[in-house]
């Protein structure tokens, strides 16, 4: 009861940053699984716990049915560096990457062609809420939107010339995209105009995710950490300091929520933190690398999968909070 109650002062005081409070509380494994490459990975998307795909550096597609277990790898028919791969259901899939490179699957990634996106700019997120309707984001601004599943891709203005990295929907009419300069942009009509949204940050933000049309965070360089609950009208800097033996800042580039409330993030030097508690405290997991994690995916509240340097796949089993 007294370390309960210290802890309760300690954070109060300032002395415990909020996010360290409840470490005990929230454990997870993190199980390196063998990817069978050494390229860098910096996608990776599971449809359910067995089925998923992760993509990389030099064309790299591998592919895995049962829950990661073994990788094989599937011809992407490009060296192109890949960087975000989604599947809107078990057979139709979208990977993304340099030179305006996208690449499409109709049979669940054993096979792969590539679309005409009518751009050379480098391309980072993808995201489809139906097999028709997609968009994706890269360079220069880049926001291109398909609703025929990409056979014809349009530009949409998105007001910026800013690097975008993430893009995500939450309905046909409400979505977020980031990138460099502290660039937030959102839409409420699908797209079809691009809202500059104001942080008063100059953060390169490498990835959103909103839990539905209110509430939302935005995460990047040096810890950078922003929520709001109001549909982006204000972001709350949630930025996270180092912790431990962190000797700066970590790039925090992934983020993913699996209800309102349990939510992970992923990013340099093999950072994983995992709030219960929509991201009131964060919480350091500890796993078994040290290399910068890229890609984040969860099929479920209980498995996750993240990606990164040299080839690196983890497997994540979450605790009960």
């Amino acid at each position: 009861m007294r370390v309960v109650i210290w802890l309760a002062v300690a954070v109060l005081l300032g002395l415990i940053p909020h996010h360290m409070a409840d470490a005990a509380d929230l454990k997870s494994v993190s199980i390196p699984q063998r990817s069978g490459t050494d390229a860098t990975l910096l996608g990776v998307y599971f449809r359910d716990t067995r089925t998923g795909w992760t993509v990389g550096a030099g064309g790299v597609i591998l592919k895995s049915v049962d829950g990661g277990k073994r990788w094989k790898p599937v011809n992407s028919g490009t060296n192109a560096l890949l960087a975000g791969v989604f599947f809107a259901d078990n057979l139709r899939g979208w990977v993304v990457g340099s030179n305006g490179t996208i690449l499409h699957s109709k049979d669940g990634g054993e096979k792969w062609v590539p679309q005409s996106s009518g751009t050379q700019s480098a391309l980072y997120g993808v995201y489809f809420l139906t097999p028709s309707s997609g968009w994706t984001v890269g360079a220069g601004g880049t926001v291109l939107h398909t609703e025929d599943g990409g056979a014809h891709w349009m530009d949409q203005t998105s007001g910026t010339s800013a690097i975008l990295y993430s893009i995500q929907f939450v309905d046909k009419d409400h979505g977020n995209a980031v990138g460099a300069l502290g660039t937030i942009l959102s839409t409420d009509d699908g797209g079809l105009t691009w809202v500059t949204q104001e942080t008063q940050s100059s953060a390169t933000f490498f990835d959103v995710f909103f839990t539905d049309p209110l509430t939302g965070w935005a995460v990047g360089n040096a810890g950078a950490m922003f929520q709001t609950i109001n549909g982006g009208k204000q972001w709350i800097d949630r930025t996270l300091a180092c912790v431990q033996t962190c000797s700066k800042p970590i790039d925090l580039l992934r983020i993913r929520f699996t209800d309102s409330k349990v939510g992970w993030v992923v990013g340099d030097r093999g950072a994983i933190f995992r709030t219960a508690d929509a991201g009131f405290s964060w919480i350091e997991q500890v796993n078994g690398t040290k290399t910068s994690l890229y890609g984040l995916t969860f099929p479920d509240a209980a498995h996750g999968w993240a990606s990164g340097d040299r080839g690196t796949i983890l497997h994540i089993s979450a605790g009960q909070p």
